[in-house]
């Protein structure tokens, strides 16, 4: 598990519009860690969350949908 897998699936996920297309439709961070998992990415959900909180909401928006219901939980307020 490691900081860098974290980023190297965020940005895999902005060039890769399938991959992005399965994390808007995750309801939750566990789903979104097996979607990376299934695409060969090793991570915590902490590491996860460390590398979301480093991006802009709009950044965020455009991988994985945040903070519209049911999502709001991957990028708490």
């Amino acid at each position: 598990m490691s900081q860098t897998s974290a980023t190297e699936f965020l940005s895999s996920a902005k060039q890769d519009t399938n991959l992005r297309e399965k994390l808007k439709a995750a309801l939750d961070l566990n789903r979104c860690i097996e979607i990376a998992n299934n695409a060969g990415f090793n991570f915590t959900p902490l590491e996860l969350q460390t590398e979301l909180s480093q991006l802009s909401d709009e950044a965020v928006a455009e991988i994985m949908n945040p903070g519209v219901y049911p999502r709001q939980h991957l990028n708490p307020q």
